[in-house]
């Protein structure tokens, strides 16, 4: 359930962690603190409407981009262009604390497709 921190931002407890909406006052961007909980992953999706910029603060993210794998340590980043299938897993012990820049026309929920999901989540 989508709930407001004190400072009024919408936050989110997901099964794989968390998300802090950083910044959503512009029509062409928004901005996204996500913890992904050590042994959780998101869901392998793509947006049509969107590209991602994720920055890696803490922990060490395992990116798959259509079926490739990237390690992504604190300090680096990767892209995820519109169309490009793509999670974040969190292998080790301690929590991956990323950045996520979303670019593009439109930033709902529903132009998420969940091609596999660890939650019974998959479209």
């Amino acid at each position: 359930m989508t709930t407001r921190d004190e400072q009024g931002r919408e936050f989110d407890v997901r099964p794989w962690g968390t998300y802090l909406v950083l910044d959503d006052s512009q029509p062409d961007h928004k901005v996204k603190r996500i913890v992904v909980a050590p042994g959780k992953r998101l869901s392998y999706q793509r947006h049509a409407q969107r590209s991602e910029h994720w920055f890696v603060v803490s922990g060490v993210a395992t990116v798959i981009l259509d079926g490739v794998e990237h390690e992504v340590p604190p300090g680096h980043d990767i892209d995820v262009p519109v169309g490009t299938a793509h999670r974040c897993e969190n292998r080790g012990s301690e929590p991956v604390v990323f950045i996520e820049v979303q670019h593009g026309t439109y930033f709902g929920e529903d132009d998420i497709v969940r091609l596999e999901d660890d939650f019974g989540r998959a479209n």
